[in-house]
């Protein structure tokens, strides 16, 4: 299937949000879940086709001729007007998406496949953590809206500045904390969120925590949660969706790695 672009949005000077329409996306299915995904496939110049077109056909192209995947999570889906949004974070002409993105005008097109995802702020617990940086604004916000009515829902995320603060809202007893990394490097960037996660004060019952983000931080944060008790493994969703110095294709090569060995940290 696929989208094309009626409108855009500069959300934050990081945050581009990008909505999609058309007769592409007829048989999209309702997100199965808070945090659900679709696969985008984003061309490179050298591509001399476009969307729609048989994402089977297309691996069997050159490299440099075949389109890039990436996931991206469903912002939201209104089956009344047929429009998904996604929101992209962006650094101008760096990345594939992030270029499509910045780019992106009414009537361009975008190859999609899915919707997929299996996460959803679990009914059982009492309290939910939801902790990222610019990355995982989107799923954060989209969970924050499915916790429960009046339960209490902590939000920790990290931006570059105060102008990359965006608008959360929740059904839940919403208290939102802001980190600002402007003026951190080296090793501190690594720590900011979890030195976050550890100041905040404990919640009463049992605590749902979704840490998406910057590999090194979200690590840094998995540490806290589980070696100070504060939640369950079963109920800690823990995802690195990027990787600090790694771009998009050196990030997935060793990306499978890293994660089996971030889970086999014993905090």
């Amino acid at each position: 299937m696929y989208g094309t672009v009626v409108r855009t949005e500069q959300l934050t000077p990081q945050l581009l949000r990008v909505v999609l329409g058309g007769e592409g996306l007829a048989d999209f299915a309702d997100p199965p879940s808070a945090d659900a995904y679709v696969n985008a496939f984003f061309l490179p110049e050298q591509a001399d086709y476009a969307p729609p077109f048989d994402t089977e056909t297309v691996r069997d192209l050159p490299r440099d001729r075949r389109p890039y995947p990436r996931r991206y999570t469903v912002r939201g889906w209104d089956r009344a007007t047929g429009e998904l949004t996604i929101d992209f974070v962006v650094h101008g002409d760096v990345g594939y998406a992030g270029r499509w993105a910045t780019h992106a005008a009414p009537g361009d097109r975008l190859e999609l496949r899915g919707p997929a995802g299996d996460y959803s702020p679990p009914a059982t617990a009492d309290a939910y953590l939801l902790v990222g940086d610019e990355s995982a604004v989107p799923a954060i916000a989209a969970c924050a809206e499915a916790v429960p009515a009046g339960a209490p829902v902590t939000v920790l995320l990290e931006v570059e500045d105060a102008a990359g603060r965006c608008e959360i809202a929740s059904p839940g007893e919403l208290t939102v904390h802001w980190v600002h990394r402007a003026g951190v490097d080296g090793a501190e960037l690594d720590t900011l969120l979890a030195d976050a996660v550890a100041a905040l004060p404990r919640p009463t019952g049992t605590l749902s925590a979704f840490v998406h983000g910057e590999a090194e931080s979200i690590r840094a944060v998995r540490r806290v949660l589980l070696g100070q008790g504060r939640v369950s493994p079963e109920l800690l969703s823990c995802s690195p969706y990027w990787r600090r110095g790694h771009t998009d294709e050196q990030w997935r090569t060793v990306k499978r790695d890293w994660v089996r060995e971030m889970h086999a940290d014993q905090p």
